[in-house]
């Protein structure tokens, strides 16, 4: 019964040394929770600066396509005053055959030379019609560039976030503490860019 009783005792032993070893364990990598959580943090910046990085190249796109619009008007634009060019110098041809005839008819010069003015000024409400396009392509290009910053610069931040949660991955894994002040440091790099990212858009 002794020999019973002693290898209960013993095993209480056993069972609470375990326990009290596992304590420790657990008592000295309780930081490891801390790691957990700022993983989930530079999860959620990181899931923002992907949001806000695909905003900016939706801009982008949208902005080249209204510069390719306004382009497309533009071309059109002088390719009507080109046509109105081409109207007018007949016109002119005309005139200058009827002066060189000699007297020419005075209503028939002056309805001539009537048209040659209406030309001009079509020919002037085209080209500013034109270059009000031009402008307007020349906008939406700069819109574009700048967009498409923020969308590279958005993208560097995800990058970084990125590599921060792996940092911090293998920081569970390998127990190391140095691991994870590398993480929160490449996390705060990121948070960085991505606020001067928002900050100059």
């Amino acid at each position: 019964m002794n020999n019973s009783l002693d290898e209960l005792k013993g095993l209480v032993a056993a069972i609470a040394a375990d326990r009290q070893t596992q304590k420790d364990k657990e008592k000295r990598e309780a930081w490891t929770k801390y790691v957990s959580l700022s993983m989930i943090a530079l999860a959620v910046l990181a899931a923002i600066a992907t949001q806000r990085g695909a905003a900016y190249s939706s801009a982008t796109m949208k902005q080249l396509n209204e510069a390719t619009f306004n382009q497309a008007q533009a071309s059109d634009q002088w390719a009507f005053y080109q046509a109105k060019g081409i109207k007018q110098s007949l016109q002119e041809e005309e005139r200058d055959r009827l002066n060189a005839a000699g007297t020419p008819e005075a209503s028939r010069l002056a309805a001539v030379t009537a048209r040659i003015e209406r030309y001009e000024k079509e020919k002037q409400a085209i080209a500013a019609e034109a270059q009000k396009f031009e402008a307007g392509r020349d906008r939406a290009r700069t819109a574009a560039t700048h967009a498409a910053d923020g969308s590279r610069g958005m993208g560097l931040a995800t990058t970084v976030f990125q590599i921060s949660i792996a940092l911090g991955g293998i920081t569970l894994v390998m127990k190391k503490r140095w691991l994870w002040f590398c993480s929160l440091l490449a996390g705060a790099l990121a948070a960085i860019q991505m606020a001067c990212v928002l900050h100059v858009m």
